[in-house]
């Protein structure tokens, strides 16, 4: 069995073990390594991936140009590749990856499945980032009777204020040791707190690329 592998990654693929087509070519899904967001979907045969290891960028097979396509390599939208992964039938490929400028369609969209039923329509990714989201668009278009939007409206003084109401009701929940206030208390902090940065104008995948920093 060849084994293909990168130091610089710390991944080996055996490439023998991966179930090909008649043409050779095994999909590969694109993921964002930081919430999950699926970005695209292209072939790979046994040489792109050799190519994606050797480089650590991602290496696709264009059937309609019959040749090799390094992700990126004209728009500047590459594709560092975190992680490879094979299915449990060895027949799909998944790729946890760094998108650069955060743009993998041709289109200019950040996912090619940004649509539904003929709508665009951002793609789904974590729970966090779709809260997020939200809170956003509520401190972009404000709306009556909105609890997030008179939070916003207070300000740091409002905000703040919660953030550290909601800290002392988890430090309390945890002290009498009661999974489900645990559980509703962790919530709301975590809600406020993306509250917070909303209001400052910082991006959740900061934090998430931070907690990635610290954990590696």
């Amino acid at each position: 069995m060849s084994i293909v592998s990168s130091d610089a990654l710390n991944l080996s693929i055996p490439i023998e073990k991966i179930t090909y087509n008649e043409q050779g070519l095994v999909p590969a899904i694109a993921q964002d390594y930081l919430d999950g967001t699926i970005l695209m979907m292209a072939w790979m045969n046994a040489e792109s991936i050799k190519k994606t290891l050797e480089t650590g960028e991602a290496w696709y097979w264009s059937r309609s140009r019959q040749e090799y396509w390094h992700k990126g390599a004209t728009s500047g939208h590459i594709q560092k590749i975190k992680t490879i992964r094979y299915d449990c039938d060895s027949d799909v490929l998944l790729l946890n990856i760094d998108q650069v400028g955060n743009v993998a369609c041709h289109t200019g969209e950040r996912s090619c499945f940004h649509q539904i039923n003929g709508q665009k329509i951002d793609p789904p990714g974590d729970t966090l980032t779709e809260l997020y989201k939200t809170i956003c668009d509520r401190r972009d278009n404000p709306t009556k009777n909105s609890y997030t939007c008179s939070l916003f409206e207070g300000g740091d003084n409002k905000i703040l204020k919660k953030i550290g109401e909601e800290s002392a009701e988890v430090v309390m929940a945890c002290k009498d040791n009661n999974p489900e206030e645990i559980v509703g208390e962790v919530s709301d902090l975590f809600y406020h707190a993306l509250v917070a940065l909303a209001y400052h104008q910082v991006d959740l995948r900061e934090v998430y690329k931070k907690l990635q920093q610290r954990r590696q």
